[in-house]
Protein backbone atom coordinates (compact mmCIF):
# COMPACT_ATOMS: atom_id res chain seq x y z
CA UNK A 1 0.00 0.00 0.00
CA UNK A 2 2.79 2.70 1.09
CA UNK A 3 6.03 0.94 0.05
CA UNK A 4 8.21 3.64 1.62
CA UNK A 5 6.00 3.63 5.19
CA UNK A 6 6.08 0.98 7.70
CA UNK A 7 3.26 -1.56 7.50
CA UNK A 8 2.26 -4.13 10.21
CA UNK A 9 -0.64 -6.05 10.36
CA UNK A 10 -2.23 -5.83 13.83
CA UNK A 11 -4.23 -8.28 16.22
CA UNK A 12 -7.38 -7.24 18.08
CA UNK A 13 -6.91 -5.39 20.97
CA UNK A 14 -9.47 -5.43 24.60
CA UNK A 15 -9.42 -1.88 24.56
CA UNK A 16 -10.34 -1.50 20.77
CA UNK A 17 -9.38 1.90 18.68
CA UNK A 18 -7.09 -0.45 16.56
CA UNK A 19 -6.84 -1.18 12.96
CA UNK A 20 -6.42 -4.36 10.39
CA UNK A 21 -3.04 -2.81 9.58
CA UNK A 22 -0.36 0.07 11.27
CA UNK A 23 1.26 1.92 9.36
CA UNK A 24 4.18 4.30 10.29
CA UNK A 25 4.92 7.49 8.60
CA UNK A 26 8.13 9.42 9.49
CA UNK A 27 7.16 12.62 8.00
CA UNK A 28 4.04 15.09 7.41
CA UNK A 29 4.22 14.44 3.61
CA UNK A 30 3.64 10.85 4.38
CA UNK A 31 0.92 11.14 7.25
CA UNK A 32 -0.80 13.52 4.37
CA UNK A 33 -0.65 10.62 2.01
CA UNK A 34 -1.97 7.74 3.85
CA UNK A 35 -4.66 10.38 4.66
CA UNK A 36 -5.64 11.35 0.76
CA UNK A 37 -5.46 7.47 0.39
CA UNK A 38 -8.33 6.68 2.77
CA UNK A 39 -9.89 9.61 2.02
CA UNK A 40 -9.87 8.61 -2.10
CA UNK A 41 -10.35 4.51 -1.30
CA UNK A 42 -13.40 5.43 1.79
CA UNK A 43 -10.64 3.70 4.09
CA UNK A 44 -11.55 4.82 8.21
CA UNK A 45 -8.17 5.50 9.98
CA UNK A 46 -7.66 5.04 13.25
CA UNK A 47 -4.92 7.50 15.42
CA UNK A 48 -2.50 6.87 18.05
CA UNK A 49 0.11 8.43 19.71
CA UNK A 50 1.77 6.17 22.77
CA UNK A 51 -1.56 4.31 23.62
CA UNK A 52 -2.00 5.29 26.96
CA UNK A 53 -5.60 6.79 26.01
CA UNK A 54 -6.68 3.70 23.93
CA UNK A 55 -9.54 2.80 26.40
CA UNK A 56 -10.53 6.57 26.26
CA UNK A 57 -13.74 6.64 23.95
CA UNK A 58 -14.26 5.10 20.79
CA UNK A 59 -17.00 2.16 19.58
CA UNK A 60 -14.99 0.63 16.89
CA UNK A 61 -12.86 -1.81 17.46
CA UNK A 62 -10.80 -2.05 14.40
CA UNK A 63 -10.48 0.57 11.54
CA UNK A 64 -8.98 0.24 7.85
CA UNK A 65 -5.70 1.72 9.16
CA UNK A 66 -4.29 2.44 12.73
CA UNK A 67 -2.05 5.77 11.92
CA UNK A 68 0.60 5.80 14.65
CA UNK A 69 2.83 8.34 15.15
CA UNK A 70 5.67 6.51 16.96
CA UNK A 71 7.87 6.85 14.53
CA UNK A 72 6.83 10.95 13.48
CA UNK A 73 8.85 12.75 16.83
CA UNK A 74 11.50 15.51 17.76
CA UNK A 75 12.12 19.32 17.86
CA UNK A 76 11.17 21.47 15.01
CA UNK A 77 12.35 24.57 16.52
CA UNK A 78 13.35 25.99 19.46
CA UNK A 79 13.25 29.52 20.26
CA UNK A 80 14.74 29.82 23.16
CA UNK A 81 15.26 33.27 24.13
CA UNK A 82 11.03 33.26 23.26
CA UNK A 83 10.61 30.12 25.28
CA UNK A 84 8.42 28.41 22.68
CA UNK A 85 9.35 25.40 21.04
CA UNK A 86 7.84 23.85 18.16
CA UNK A 87 7.57 20.05 17.99
CA UNK A 88 6.41 16.67 16.26
CA UNK A 89 2.96 15.18 17.71
CA UNK A 90 4.58 12.17 18.27
CA UNK A 91 7.35 12.95 20.73
CA UNK A 92 7.05 11.60 23.85
CA UNK A 93 6.21 14.33 26.54
CA UNK A 94 8.68 13.27 29.20
CA UNK A 95 11.30 13.14 26.31
CA UNK A 96 10.28 16.86 24.97
CA UNK A 97 10.62 18.20 28.90
CA UNK A 98 14.04 16.32 29.01
CA UNK A 99 15.47 18.37 26.37
CA UNK A 100 13.55 21.72 27.53
CA UNK A 101 15.29 20.95 31.30
CA UNK A 102 18.55 21.42 29.59
CA UNK A 103 17.80 24.94 28.82
CA UNK A 104 15.93 25.48 32.22
CA UNK A 105 12.63 25.38 30.46
CA UNK A 106 9.38 22.96 30.55
CA UNK A 107 6.09 22.71 28.96
CA UNK A 108 3.70 23.72 32.22
CA UNK A 109 1.27 20.66 32.01
CA UNK A 110 1.57 17.27 33.65
CA UNK A 111 0.18 14.85 31.97
CA UNK A 112 -0.70 11.24 33.17
CA UNK A 113 2.38 8.61 32.17
CA UNK A 114 4.17 10.96 30.36
CA UNK A 115 7.35 8.85 29.61
CA UNK A 116 4.69 6.97 27.19
CA UNK A 117 2.08 9.83 25.95
CA UNK A 118 2.71 11.88 22.90
CA UNK A 119 2.96 15.85 23.01
CA UNK A 120 -0.14 15.42 20.65
CA UNK A 121 -1.71 12.78 22.45
CA UNK A 122 -2.00 14.82 25.34
CA UNK A 123 -3.03 17.75 23.08
CA UNK A 124 -6.11 16.09 21.46
CA UNK A 125 -7.48 15.04 24.46
CA UNK A 126 -6.86 18.26 26.40
CA UNK A 127 -5.02 16.17 29.26
CA UNK A 128 -4.02 17.66 32.38
CA UNK A 129 -2.95 17.14 35.76
CA UNK A 130 -3.03 18.13 39.61
CA UNK A 131 -1.01 21.20 38.89
CA UNK A 132 -4.06 22.61 36.17
CA UNK A 133 -4.56 25.26 39.54
CA UNK A 134 -1.13 26.81 38.24
CA UNK A 135 -0.35 25.63 34.86
CA UNK A 136 -3.57 25.85 32.83
CA UNK A 137 -4.85 23.09 30.92
CA UNK A 138 -3.49 22.63 27.25
CA UNK A 139 -5.38 25.20 25.69
CA UNK A 140 -3.65 27.83 27.81
CA UNK A 141 0.22 26.19 26.42
CA UNK A 142 -0.82 25.81 23.09
CA UNK A 143 0.19 28.94 20.95
CA UNK A 144 0.24 27.13 17.16
CA UNK A 145 -1.03 23.49 15.41
CA UNK A 146 0.07 22.40 12.01
CA UNK A 147 -3.00 19.81 11.27
CA UNK A 148 -3.41 17.46 8.75
CA UNK A 149 -6.97 17.16 7.09
CA UNK A 150 -8.93 14.23 6.50
CA UNK A 151 -8.70 14.94 2.88
CA UNK A 152 -4.99 15.26 3.37
CA UNK A 153 -4.66 19.18 3.17
CA UNK A 154 -2.11 20.32 5.64
CA UNK A 155 -3.47 23.21 7.63
CA UNK A 156 -1.85 25.63 10.32
CA UNK A 157 -3.51 27.43 12.99
CA UNK A 158 -2.24 30.14 15.36
CA UNK A 159 1.47 31.20 15.07
CA UNK A 160 4.69 31.10 16.54
CA UNK A 161 5.19 33.30 19.07
CA UNK A 162 2.89 34.12 21.85
CA UNK A 163 1.84 37.66 20.99
CA UNK A 164 -0.71 36.69 17.88
CA UNK A 165 -4.20 38.00 17.61
CA UNK A 166 -4.75 37.56 14.18
CA UNK A 167 -8.33 36.41 13.19
CA UNK A 168 -10.08 33.22 15.16
CA UNK A 169 -8.28 31.08 17.32
CA UNK A 170 -8.37 27.99 15.60
CA UNK A 171 -6.26 26.04 17.78
CA UNK A 172 -9.30 25.57 20.06
CA UNK A 173 -10.95 23.81 17.87
CA UNK A 174 -8.85 20.81 17.67
CA UNK A 175 -7.66 20.69 21.22
CA UNK A 176 -9.50 18.57 23.13
CA UNK A 177 -11.38 17.03 19.91
CA UNK A 178 -9.85 13.27 20.52
CA UNK A 179 -8.27 13.31 16.87
CA UNK A 180 -12.03 13.68 15.34
CA UNK A 181 -11.17 17.00 13.11
CA UNK A 182 -7.76 16.01 11.74
CA UNK A 183 -3.84 15.10 12.68
CA UNK A 184 -1.93 17.08 14.70
CA UNK A 185 1.21 17.33 12.84
CA UNK A 186 3.39 19.63 14.57
CA UNK A 187 2.77 21.31 18.09
CA UNK A 188 4.06 25.00 18.79
CA UNK A 189 4.22 25.79 22.68
CA UNK A 190 4.78 28.67 25.09
CA UNK A 191 7.20 27.43 27.88
CA UNK A 192 8.10 28.02 31.48
CA UNK A 193 11.14 28.62 33.23
CA UNK A 194 11.85 25.59 35.38
CA UNK A 195 10.86 26.61 39.38
CA UNK A 196 14.17 27.85 41.40
CA UNK A 197 12.69 25.24 44.48
CA UNK A 198 9.79 23.32 44.82
CA UNK A 199 8.22 21.13 47.65
CA UNK A 200 4.83 19.15 48.39
CA UNK A 201 3.47 19.83 51.47
CA UNK A 202 1.15 16.84 52.78
CA UNK A 203 -1.85 17.52 55.26
CA UNK A 204 -3.81 14.17 56.41
CA UNK A 205 -7.09 14.94 57.97
CA UNK A 206 -7.15 12.02 60.57
CA UNK A 207 -10.93 11.76 61.46
CA UNK A 208 -12.05 12.53 57.83
CA UNK A 209 -14.20 14.97 59.07
CA UNK A 210 -15.55 16.96 55.17
CA UNK A 211 -16.23 19.83 57.55
CA UNK A 212 -12.85 20.29 58.76
CA UNK A 213 -11.26 20.04 55.33
CA UNK A 214 -13.65 22.67 53.83
CA UNK A 215 -12.86 24.89 56.49
CA UNK A 216 -9.14 24.45 55.68
CA UNK A 217 -9.48 25.19 52.21
CA UNK A 218 -11.71 27.89 51.99
CA UNK A 219 -9.31 29.59 54.56
CA UNK A 220 -6.65 28.86 52.18
CA UNK A 221 -7.70 30.10 49.17
CA UNK A 222 -8.90 33.39 50.43
CA UNK A 223 -5.48 33.93 51.39
CA UNK A 224 -2.24 35.45 49.23
CA UNK A 225 -0.64 31.66 48.82
CA UNK A 226 -0.03 30.62 45.36
CA UNK A 227 0.05 26.80 44.94
CA UNK A 228 0.52 24.88 42.10
CA UNK A 229 -1.78 22.52 43.28
CA UNK A 230 -4.17 21.79 45.66
CA UNK A 231 -5.11 18.44 45.51
CA UNK A 232 -7.75 16.10 47.80
CA UNK A 233 -6.07 12.60 48.02
CA UNK A 234 -8.80 10.15 48.98
CA UNK A 235 -8.06 7.79 51.82
CA UNK A 236 -7.19 4.59 49.61
CA UNK A 237 -4.49 6.44 47.62
CA UNK A 238 -3.37 8.23 50.20
CA UNK A 239 -2.57 5.54 51.58
CA UNK A 240 -0.83 3.87 48.69
CA UNK A 241 1.16 6.81 48.09
CA UNK A 242 2.45 8.03 51.54
CA UNK A 243 1.52 5.33 53.40
CA UNK A 244 -1.19 6.67 55.72
CA UNK A 245 -5.16 6.11 55.14
CA UNK A 246 -6.59 8.96 55.28
CA UNK A 247 -7.87 12.45 53.59
CA UNK A 248 -4.71 13.76 52.50
CA UNK A 249 -4.39 17.44 50.91
CA UNK A 250 -1.39 17.59 48.60
CA UNK A 251 -0.41 21.21 48.03
CA UNK A 252 2.68 21.94 46.09
CA UNK A 253 4.70 25.59 45.95
CA UNK A 254 6.77 25.69 43.21
CA UNK A 255 8.86 29.17 43.59
CA UNK A 256 12.24 30.74 44.39
CA UNK A 257 13.05 29.06 47.58
CA UNK A 258 12.37 31.37 50.06
CA UNK A 259 9.00 32.31 48.65
CA UNK A 260 7.96 28.79 48.86
CA UNK A 261 9.20 28.18 52.33
CA UNK A 262 7.08 31.29 53.49
CA UNK A 263 3.56 29.26 52.01
CA UNK A 264 5.37 26.11 53.89
CA UNK A 265 5.70 27.99 57.18
CA UNK A 266 2.01 29.83 56.10
CA UNK A 267 0.18 25.91 56.15
CA UNK A 268 2.10 25.04 59.37
CA UNK A 269 0.62 28.10 60.82
CA UNK A 270 -3.49 27.54 59.89
CA UNK A 271 -2.97 23.77 60.38
CA UNK A 272 -6.03 22.56 61.51
CA UNK A 273 -6.02 19.91 65.19
CA UNK A 274 -6.11 16.44 64.69
CA UNK A 275 -4.01 16.57 61.28
CA UNK A 276 -0.59 15.78 60.53
CA UNK A 277 2.22 17.57 58.10
CA UNK A 278 4.80 16.35 56.46
CA UNK A 279 7.10 18.74 54.07
CA UNK A 280 8.64 17.13 51.41
CA UNK A 281 11.95 18.41 49.76
CA UNK A 282 12.44 19.02 45.80
CA UNK A 283 13.95 15.35 45.21
CA UNK A 284 11.01 14.05 47.17
CA UNK A 285 8.15 16.02 45.50
CA UNK A 286 9.60 14.75 42.32
CA UNK A 287 9.33 10.93 43.34
CA UNK A 288 6.37 11.65 44.57
CA UNK A 289 4.78 13.37 41.31
CA UNK A 290 6.91 10.21 39.18
CA UNK A 291 4.64 7.80 41.02
CA UNK A 292 1.52 9.49 41.53
CA UNK A 293 1.59 9.92 37.36
CA UNK A 294 1.71 6.50 37.49
CA UNK A 295 -1.49 5.86 39.75
CA UNK A 296 -4.41 4.88 36.48
CA UNK A 297 -4.38 1.61 33.58
CA UNK A 298 -1.97 2.75 30.95
CA UNK A 299 -3.23 1.97 27.42
CA UNK A 300 -0.26 1.25 25.83
CA UNK A 301 0.92 -1.90 28.40
CA UNK A 302 -3.01 -4.08 28.41
CA UNK A 303 -2.54 -6.96 26.81
CA UNK A 304 -5.73 -9.56 27.12
CA UNK A 305 -4.76 -12.03 29.67
CA UNK A 306 -8.59 -13.62 31.28
CA UNK A 307 -8.26 -11.60 34.23
CA UNK A 308 -11.66 -10.77 35.38
CA UNK A 309 -10.45 -7.26 37.27
CA UNK A 310 -12.19 -4.42 34.88
CA UNK A 311 -9.72 -1.23 35.66
CA UNK A 312 -12.14 2.15 35.30
CA UNK A 313 -10.91 5.75 35.42
CA UNK A 314 -13.79 8.37 35.57
CA UNK A 315 -13.22 12.28 35.23
CA UNK A 316 -15.60 14.29 36.66
CA UNK A 317 -16.20 17.85 36.96
CA UNK A 318 -17.99 19.86 39.45
CA UNK A 319 -17.89 22.93 41.68
CA UNK A 320 -14.57 23.81 43.17
CA UNK A 321 -15.16 22.67 46.70
CA UNK A 322 -18.17 20.12 45.20
CA UNK A 323 -15.04 17.51 44.92
CA UNK A 324 -15.39 17.35 48.66
CA UNK A 325 -18.39 15.33 48.11
CA UNK A 326 -17.50 13.22 44.74
CA UNK A 327 -14.43 12.05 46.89
CA UNK A 328 -16.73 10.95 50.08
CA UNK A 329 -19.18 9.19 47.55
CA UNK A 330 -16.10 7.46 45.86
CA UNK A 331 -15.45 5.86 49.50
CA UNK A 332 -18.70 4.79 50.06
CA UNK A 333 -19.05 3.12 47.08
CA UNK A 334 -16.18 1.00 47.45
CA UNK A 335 -18.76 -1.24 50.12
CA UNK A 336 -21.80 -0.48 48.36
CA UNK A 337 -20.55 -1.65 44.97
CA UNK A 338 -17.82 -3.89 46.18
CA UNK A 339 -15.56 -2.04 44.11
CA UNK A 340 -12.05 -0.86 45.03
CA UNK A 341 -11.62 2.88 44.27
CA UNK A 342 -9.01 5.47 44.49
CA UNK A 343 -9.47 8.84 43.65
CA UNK A 344 -8.24 12.60 43.82
CA UNK A 345 -9.86 16.02 43.02
CA UNK A 346 -8.67 19.42 43.21
CA UNK A 347 -10.49 21.77 45.33
CA UNK A 348 -9.75 24.83 43.27
CA UNK A 349 -10.51 23.65 39.91
CA UNK A 350 -12.90 21.41 40.18
CA UNK A 351 -12.12 18.25 38.50
CA UNK A 352 -11.59 14.58 39.76
CA UNK A 353 -10.35 11.92 38.67
CA UNK A 354 -11.60 8.40 40.07
CA UNK A 355 -9.96 5.23 39.13
CA UNK A 356 -12.18 2.19 39.78
CA UNK A 357 -11.12 -1.48 39.89
CA UNK A 358 -13.60 -4.79 40.36
CA UNK A 359 -16.32 -7.00 38.57
CA UNK A 360 -17.71 -5.83 35.41
CA UNK A 361 -21.11 -5.46 36.22
CA UNK A 362 -19.80 -3.18 39.83
CA UNK A 363 -17.76 -1.47 38.21
CA UNK A 364 -20.45 -0.13 35.61
CA UNK A 365 -22.52 0.14 38.79
CA UNK A 366 -20.25 2.30 40.39
CA UNK A 367 -19.77 4.45 37.38
CA UNK A 368 -23.34 5.37 37.20
CA UNK A 369 -23.40 6.21 40.70
CA UNK A 370 -20.64 8.69 40.32
CA UNK A 371 -22.32 10.35 37.27
CA UNK A 372 -25.47 10.76 39.07
CA UNK A 373 -24.07 12.74 41.86
CA UNK A 374 -21.64 14.58 39.35
CA UNK A 375 -25.26 15.76 37.53
CA UNK A 376 -26.77 16.29 40.81
CA UNK A 377 -23.85 18.85 41.51
CA UNK A 378 -24.25 20.41 38.03
CA UNK A 379 -21.20 18.64 36.69
CA UNK A 380 -20.44 16.24 34.77
CA UNK A 381 -18.44 12.40 34.55
CA UNK A 382 -16.28 11.09 31.54
CA UNK A 383 -15.46 7.40 31.42
CA UNK A 384 -11.30 7.92 30.12
CA UNK A 385 -10.81 4.66 30.69
CA UNK A 386 -12.76 1.12 29.47
CA UNK A 387 -12.53 -1.58 28.06
CA UNK A 388 -14.55 -1.82 24.57
CA UNK A 389 -16.95 -4.37 25.60
CA UNK A 390 -18.31 -1.98 28.51
CA UNK A 391 -18.00 1.33 26.24
CA UNK A 392 -20.55 -0.41 24.08
CA UNK A 393 -22.93 -0.52 27.06
CA UNK A 394 -22.29 2.73 28.65
CA UNK A 395 -21.89 6.11 27.51
CA UNK A 396 -18.96 6.99 28.52
CA UNK A 397 -19.43 10.87 27.55
CA UNK A 398 -22.92 11.15 29.16
CA UNK A 399 -25.70 11.69 27.22
CA UNK A 400 -25.00 14.43 23.73
CA UNK A 401 -24.55 18.28 25.73
CA UNK A 402 -27.60 21.09 24.52
CA UNK A 403 -24.52 21.78 21.87
CA UNK A 404 -23.85 19.04 20.21
CA UNK A 405 -25.62 20.26 17.12
CA UNK A 406 -22.46 22.58 16.83
CA UNK A 407 -19.83 19.48 17.01
CA UNK A 408 -21.54 17.49 14.72
CA UNK A 409 -21.83 20.35 12.01
CA UNK A 410 -18.08 21.08 12.50
CA UNK A 411 -17.60 17.17 12.00
CA UNK A 412 -20.22 17.28 9.46
CA UNK A 413 -18.05 20.02 7.44
CA UNK A 414 -14.40 19.09 8.28
CA UNK A 415 -14.66 15.15 7.78
CA UNK A 416 -18.29 14.19 5.93
CA UNK A 417 -17.02 10.70 5.25
CA UNK A 418 -16.05 10.52 8.90
CA UNK A 419 -12.94 9.47 7.97
CA UNK A 420 -11.02 9.88 11.59
CA UNK A 421 -11.11 7.87 14.48
CA UNK A 422 -14.80 7.59 13.67
CA UNK A 423 -17.12 7.54 16.72
CA UNK A 424 -14.60 8.11 19.45
CA UNK A 425 -15.88 11.80 20.55
CA UNK A 426 -19.01 12.62 22.18
CA UNK A 427 -22.09 11.31 20.68
CA UNK A 428 -20.52 8.96 18.67
CA UNK A 429 -18.89 11.80 16.58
Amino acid sequence: MFPEIQVEEQDVHPLGNGGKVAVYPQSEEAISKIVKYAHQNGKKIAIIGGGTKRGFGGLVECADILLSLANYSGIVEHAVADMVVTVKSGTPFQQLQDYLAEYNQKVALDPAWPQYATVGGVIAANESGPKRLGYGSARDSVIGLRTVYPDGTVIRSGGKVVKNVAGYDMNKLFIGSMGTLGILSEVTIKLRPLPKYESLVLLSFQTGDIDSIRSFAVQFLDSMMEPVCLELLNPSLAERLVGQRAYTLAIGFEDVESAVHYQEEFVQRIQPPNTTIAIFSPQEARSFWNTFYQIGPNGANMKEDGNTVVEAVVKIGVVNLDVLHILRESELLQDVCHVNIEAHGGLAHGLCQVYIKGAAESVTAAIEQLRATAVQRKGYAIVKHLPLSLRRTIDVWGGKPSYFFLLEGIKTKIDPNRILNDQRFVGGI
